[in-house]
């Protein structure tokens, strides 16, 4: 059976069994915790309150966490059971599916690929490499780096989930040009073709690709089990998704049915905890191995979010940037992005100028209310309403 990657809105849904004391991070006491987007302060214990509150009332089988400020995780959590079946519990090395939260970390290995001159941001693709299958179709020319990192392509989501176009003679599973190159599409499809682009340049293909994340990001930064492929490590330590509270095995997330665990899946296929992604992210936020333009030109709106749009109304995104989704907020600009492989869910966010954000990831389909809530926490603190 397929499975496929897409955004889920910035709320997901969550659920809890055995949740397991969490692990702050080394440094903070007991005592100390963060300061929310709002400005009240919060401490780790209210923090621990808060997720337990969560789990429980959601029913959240199992959640790997981290919330970070000004560049230092102030806390980090491996909560609930990794298989409701068996009883085995989530721990500090499970490791989840992050679901399209893998855009972003394929987004920042491909910026600094611009940087050093490997890739034009603004060069249409198909001159570094063809898109064979929407040859007949010459509007894919104009599509760049830019563009897809932004979903400007105008193709789908996903040729083998997205409904058929009525009245165009498509096919199932036949890639088709969606809307004018220059319309906002969210589109895993662009990101599957701009990492064969990648692959091509670097000397690889999809199945070798890993390689790339591991020698720039992972191995630098101290990921010992974070992969966009099935590692040996990921085999024993990934825990179990669930669905309606139960357990729920879709096998490998796939986008195309020629995919194999060994498939570098750039949209939807990192596998992680929250704690490592979470380190990745700030070493974004702090530039490292990014030009300042380049990171300026990540964060900065690159394509507009239709207001009438089912991802506005979702999620409260005005704005897209390189490999990330945009929000004003009256606590400055919030960055955000979510993930839904159907069994996992996931979701992050981060404020502007060194403010408070999270990772989380949960073995479930219910989190479209854990989301929101989290990030009215961090927001308010524990002040603030559900609704």
């Amino acid at each position: 059976m397929l499975t496929h990657s897409i955004f889920a809105a910035v709320s997901f849904a969550a659920g809890c069994v055995g949740a397991q004391a969490a692990q702050p991070a080394e440094g903070p006491s007991r005592g100390e915790g963060l300061v929310t987007a709002s400005g009240a302060r919060v401490t780790l214990d209210q923090i621990d309150a808060f997720v337990d509150a969560q789990m429980a009332e959601l029913d959240m089988p199992g959640l790997s966490l981290a919330i970070f400020e000004d560049g230092e995780i102030v806390y980090s959590a491996a909560k609930g059971a990794a298989n409701r079946e068996t009883g085995e519990a989530v721990t500090e090395a499970s490791v989840f599916e992050a679901a399209s939260l893998s855009k972003p970390i394929f987004a920042y290995l491909v910026l600094q690929l611009v940087d050093e001159g490997v890739l034009d941001l603004d060069r249409p693709l198909h001159e570094y490499l063809p898109f064979e299958e929407l040859e007949g179709d010459g509007r894919y020319k104009s599509v760049t780096a830019r563009m897809v990192l932004s979903h400007r392509t105008g193709f789908p989501n996903w040729r083998w989930f997205d409904p058929i176009p009525e009245g165009r003679g498509i096919e199932h599973g036949e890639m088709y040009q969606k809307a004018e190159p220059g319309t906002f599409t969210y589109s895993g499809e662009g990101y599957n073709y701009l990492a064969k682009v990648v692959a091509h340049l670097t000397g690889h293909d999809l199945t070798t690709l890993d390689a790339l994340f591991q020698e720039r990001i992972a191995d630098p930064l101290g990921l010992d089990c974070s992969s966009f492929v099935r590692s040996a490590c990921v085999a024993e330590r990934k825990v179990m998704g669930h669905q309606k509270g139960a357990v729920k095995d879709f096998g490998w997330p796939r986008s195309f049915p020629d995919d194999t665990p060994q498939t570098f899946g750039a949209a939807g296929r990192l596998h992680t905890n929250a704690e490592d992604y979470a380190r990745v992210l700030m070493a974004l936020i702090d530039g490292w191995k990014l030009n300042a333009g380049t990171r300026a030109e990540m964060l900065r709106p690159q394509s507009e979010v239709p207001l009438d749009s089912e991802m506005h109304q979702a999620t409260g995104d005005t704005a897209w940037g390189l490999g990330i989704a945009i929000e004003p907020t009256p606590f400055g600009t919030r960055y955000e992005h979510g993930g839904n492989n159907n069994n996992f869910q996931s979701g992050m966010v981060f404020f502007e100028e060194g403010g408070p954000g999270y990772v989380f990831m949960t073995n479930s389909d219910t989190g479209s209310d854990f989301d929101p809530r989290l990030q009215r926490f961090i927001t308010h603190g524990p002040k603030a309403k559900d609704g």
